[in-house]
């Protein structure tokens, strides 16, 4: 099982990143997906949540209107769409896979948003 994270980087206030998470050895299309994030000092919390079919998305409030979870089941591949990016959202950013009571985490990629 992997979960790679990329796209992460330096960025100035109200800048855009994309995201990207690339899943191998398990059943993608199956799990539902989480974004997390980890600021310094802070516990790792829930950004966004995709389930595994369908076109319900969750968010939490700091980001909804200026983030976007998607995902490719075909290319087993998670998004997330980070616009209007605040100093606020700097973070060490994760993605998760979620089926049942199994959970697989990435190594993250860190996300700096600084002028």
């Amino acid at each position: 099982v992997q979960l790679v994270e990329s796209g992460g980087g330096l960025v100035q206030p109200g800048g855009s990143l994309r995201l990207s998470c690339a899943a191998s050895g398990f059943h993608f299309s199956r799990f539902a997906m989480r974004w997390f994030r980890q600021a310094p000092g802070k516990e790792r919390a829930l950004v966004a949540g995709i389930p595994s079919v369908g076109a319900r998305r969750e968010y939490v409030a700091s980001v909804k209107s200026r983030f976007s979870i998607s995902r490719d089941n075909i290319k087993n591949m998670l998004y997330l769409q980070m616009n209007d990016l605040k100093p606020e959202d700097t973070a060490v950013y994760y993605c998760k896979a979620i089926y049942g009571s199994l959970g697989y985490w990435g190594q993250g990629t860190q996300v700096t948003v600084s002028s």
